[in-house]
C-alpha cells in the first residue's frame, strides 16, 4: 500500500510540473503576405516570421528581425536583469518581451526549443527509482519467504533430527512465526522518519518524503544557484560616482527623475535609492523633466531646467568617455560583478550609477556552517564570470561555474555527482528545475517559482539558507536513530529466535519481547520531533 501511495504522490507531481511548466505560449502572431494572424505554434515552421508584442511571452526560439527591446530571460537563465535586444540578437521561447514590438524568425521547430527541453531533462530525472527504494523491494518478498521456508524446516526437522514431540516442534515454529515478525525491524525507519519530517516541518524545512532525507544525511557537496537563492534577486544602487563639479546625491537625483519615466528594472532600484536618502529630497526642488525619450535596450533621456541629460548604457552615452570617467572606474566596478548606468549632461559624462543583485544576509553564514560540516559548496549561474567570481568571494563559496544555461547547471550536477556521489541543489526558478530534478536532493526556495517547489525534494518554507545545514543535521540524526533501530530489533530478533530454539522461551514472554522492542524503537524515533 505505501508503495502504491508513493507512486501516486510522484506520478501526480510529474503531471502538475509539466502543467506549471507549460509557460510557453500555445499561439503567435504569424506574419504572411503581409498580413497578421494568430495561429498554433505547432503550425509554425523554421524560417515563418512572427510579430512579438509588448509584454508577451515569446513563443519560439528565433533571431529578432526588427525591433529593439528589452527582454526577461529569467525563467530560462535564472537573471533578474532584463536584456537588451536588437537586430540579429537570438531569442528564446518562454522568455519575455519587456516593451518594443519585435518581429522574429523561427529558427527552431517548436518541440526543439530550449524551453521544451527543460521540461524533458525534469521528466528524464524524476523517472530513476532511488536505490533505498530498489532494495526494499528486492528484499520484502525474499524476507516472507524465508521465514515461511524456517517455519517449516523448525516443524518438520527437529522432531527427525532432535528427537522432539511434534507437539513441541509444533508450538516452537508459532513461537518462531512471533519472534520473526519483523515489526520492530519495520518501525525502525516510519516513526524515526515521520517524526524527522515534523519536526523540520515546525521549524520550516518541508521535507516530501522519508527517503530525501536519508540522502539528504549522504550529501558531500551543495550547489546553490545564484540570483534569488544566494542573492536577493533584486538589484539595489551599491556606488554613485559624480564628476567634479557635481554632488553625488544631485546626481543621483537628476538620474532619479529620468528614470521614473521607465520601466526597466534597474530604473526602479535608481529611483527606490533616490527616494530613500537625501535624493529624494533635492529630486522634489528640481523641475520635471520634460521631453522624456525612453530608448529599449539602451536607456532614457530628457530635458531637466533646459539641460539634456541621458543615463543608459555604456554605448549611449559614448563609450569611449565612459569607459575612462573618473579614471576608469567602470571596469573596476564591473570586474566587481556590478551593472552600470553611464549618466551624461551637455558638458559630457557626469557620473555613473552601478547596481549589483545583492547577497541575502544570511548566505555567507549558510556557506560557512555547510563547510563546518564538511560540505563542499558550489555556485552555478547564468551570469559572467566577474559576477559570479564576486559573489562567489562575498559569501565563501568554494568553486564556482559561470554563464551556465539549464543545460549547461545539469552537466554540472552531473560532473559533481561523479566527484562527490551524493550533491544537493538549492534554486528557485524554472530554468533551476532540471538541476533540482538531476540532483540528489533538490531544495528550493519558499518563495520561488511553483515549478521549482514542485520538482524539489526539500523546501526552504522561511526562504532562510542557514536552514540547509540544519536540515543536513537533522537528517543525520535521522539516519543515525534508524541504525540504532535497526541494530536493537534485529539483536531482539537474534536473542528471541535462539531463545525459542532453546526450548527456553514461552509464547507470552517471545509476544511480550517482540512487541517491547517494537514500543522501544517506536519511542527512539518519536524523539526527533523535539529536534
Amino acid at each position: 500500500m505505501s508503495g502504491a501511495l508513493e507512486q501516486y504522490a510522484t506520478d501526480k507531481n510529474r503531471r502538475e510540473l509539466t502543467r506549471l511548466m507549460a509557460l510557453k505560449p500555445e499561439t503567435a502572431w504569424l506574419i504572411r503576405d503581409g498580413r497578421e494572424r494568430r495561429v498554433s505554434v505547432k503550425a509554425l515552421a523554421v524560417g515563418d516570421r512572427i510579430r512579438v508584442k509588448p509584454g508577451e511571452r515569446v513563443p519560439v526560439d528565433g533571431r529578432i528581425v526588427d525591433g529593439v527591446t528589452a527582454v526577461d530571460e529569467s525563467a530560462i537563465t535564472g537573471e533578474s536583469i532584463p536584456v537588451g535586444k536588437s537586430p540579429g540578437d537570438e531569442v528564446l521561447a518562454g522568455t519575455v518581451n519587456l516593451r518594443g514590438s519585435l518581429v522574429v524568425e523561427m529558427t527552431k521547430p517548436s518541440g526543439e526549443t530550449l524551453f521544451q527541453k527543460i521540461m524533458d531533462l525534469v521528466e528524464n530525472a524524476q523517472s530513476e527509482k532511488p536505490p533505498s527504494q530498489q532494495f526494499l523491494e528486492r528484499f520484502e518478498g525474499p524476507y516472507v519467504k524465508a521465514v515461511l521456508a524456517a517455519t517449516g524446516i523448525l516443524l518438520a526437522v527437529p522432531p527427525l533430527a532432535f528427537g522432539w514431540p511434534f507437539s513441541e516442534a509444533f508450538y516452537r515454529s508459532m513461537v518462531f512465526l512471533v519472534v520473526a515478525s519483523p515489526c520492530a525491524l519495520v518501525a525502525s525507519v516510519m516513526p524515526a522518519t515521520l517524526a524527522a519530517i515534523a519536526g523540520g516541518a515546525k521549524r520550516g524545512i518541508l521535507v516530501k518524503g522519508g527517503v530525501h532525507l536519508e540522502h539528504l544525511a549522504r550529501v558531500k557537496a551543495v550547489a546553490f544557484d545564484k540570483t534569488g537563492t544566494l542573492t536577493a534577486g533584486r538589484p539595489a544602487v551599491t556606488d554613485v560616482i559624480a564628476r567634479d563639479d557635481l554632488d553625488a546625491d544631485e546626481l543621483a537625483a537628476r538620474v532619479a527623475l529620468l528614470e521614473r519615466h521607465s520601466g526597466h528594472p534597474l530604473a526602479a532600484a535608481i529611483v527606490r535609492h533616490a527616494a530613500e536618502g537625501p535624493a529624494g529630497r533635492i529630486a522634489e526642488r528640481l523641475p520635471a523633466p520634460e521631453a522624456v525619450e525612453d530608448i529599449a535596450g539602451l536607456g532614457v533621456k530628457g530635458v531637466i531646467g533646459g539641460d539634456v541629460w541621458m543615463a543608459g548604457s555604456a554605448s549611449f552615452v559614448g563609450r569611449g568617455e565612459a569607459e575612462s570617467f573618473a579614471g576608469g572606474a567602470a571596469g573596476r566596478l564591473a570586474d566587481e560583478g556590478k551593472t552600470l548606468v553611464f549618466v551624461r549632461d551637455g558638458r559630457g559624462i557626469a557620473g555613473l550609477i552601478a547596481l549589483k543583485d545583492e547577497l541575502r544576509p544570511e548566505a555567507a553564514e549558510a556557506v560557512r556552517r555547510l563547510r563546518e560540516a564538511g560540505i563542499r559548496t558550489v555556485m552555478l549561474t547564468g551570469d559572467r564570470k566577474q559576477t559570479a567570481a564576486a559573489i562567489a568571494g562575498e559569501s565563501g563559496i568554494d568553486e564556482f561555474a559561470a554563464e551556465c544555461l539549464p543545460e549547461g547547471k545539469v552537466r554540472e550536477l552531473q560532473s559533481l555527482r561523479r566527484r562527490f556521489k551524493s550533491v544537493a541543489m538549492v534554486g528557485d526558478g524554472i530554468n533551476d528545475a532540471p538541476a533540482l530534478a538531476t540532483a540528489t536532493v533538490g531544495i528550493a526556495m519558499g518563495g520561488g517559482t511553483d515549478a521549482a517547489l514542485e520538482v524539489a525534494d526539500v523546501v526552504l518554507m522561511k526562504n532562510d539558507l542557514v536552514k540547509i545545514a540544519d536540515a543536513i543535521r537533522l537528517a543525520k540524526r535521522m539516519n543515525r536513530i534508524i541504525r540504532q533501530n535497526i541494530a536493537f530489533s534485529v539483536a531482539v530478533i537474534l536473542l528471541l529466535i535462539a531463545a525459542n530454539f532453546a526450548q527456553s522461551l514461552a509464547l507470552p514472554a517471545g509476544v511480550i519481547g517482540h512487541e517491547g522492542s517494537t514500543i522501544l524503537v517506536i519511542l527512539n524515533g518519536l524523539r526527533l520531533l523535539k529536534s
